[in-house]
């Protein structure tokens, strides 16, 4: 690689780090400061998403004489849910936002539960046992607590979100001033 090729991609790799460390120290700061707007935000953000890829869906639908009927139909429908689910988001970003936190919160309890089992099944297989058995444990009742307690643990979740986009965030600006461009 050329002297010039290398100093055009260290400038490009600082310029990144520099502009994603002040992005995800933005978004920190806006989950710590404001976590229920931000949260609010983001699940407008989702239904807007959902409302553009039911557009699409339903462009396809009209669009590609190609398709069999069945695939055109399922294709609509299956826009008109996207489309339904983002308007209903966004007529209720309040109780949206709730039951995405919920979700998320529930869904993520349950795979801990699951991740910590697996790695008791998997536990033949395991060079270092007492580490797996005590990710395990921990896994699993992580898992439990966040399942038991969707609420504090939607919270703390979020809370965890917010420390880590500041603090990695930071990092990386820091990795990024540090490089000599």
């Amino acid at each position: 690689m050329s002297t010039s090729t290398a100093a055009r991609v260290a400038k490009g790799m600082r310029l990144a780090l520099i502009t994603g460390g002040l992005v995800a120290i933005a978004f920190g700061i806006a989950v710590l400061v404001w976590p229920a707007k931000t949260a609010a935000a983001i699940t407008g953000i989702i239904a807007f998403w959902a409302i553009v890829a039911g557009l699409i869906y339903i462009a396809m639908a009209l669009v590609d004489a190609g398709q069999a009927t069945g695939s055109r139909v399922g294709h609509a429908l299956l826009g008109l849910l996207y489309v339904a689910g983002g308007v209903y988001a966004f007529i209720a970003i309040q109780s949206t936002t709730i039951v995405l936190a919920f979700f998320v919160t529930l869904m993520i309890g349950i795979m801990w539960i699951i991740e910590g089992f697996t790695a008791l099944f998997a536990l033949g297989e395991s060079d270092s046992k007492g580490l797996t058995i005590v990710f395990a444990v921990i896994s699993v009742l992580a898992g439990i607590s966040l399942v038991s307690t969707p609420l504090w643990g939607a919270g703390f979740l979020w809370w965890l979100v917010g420390v880590s986009l500041l603090v990695l965030g930071a990092l990386n600006l820091i990795r990024g001033l540090s490089l000599k461009s």
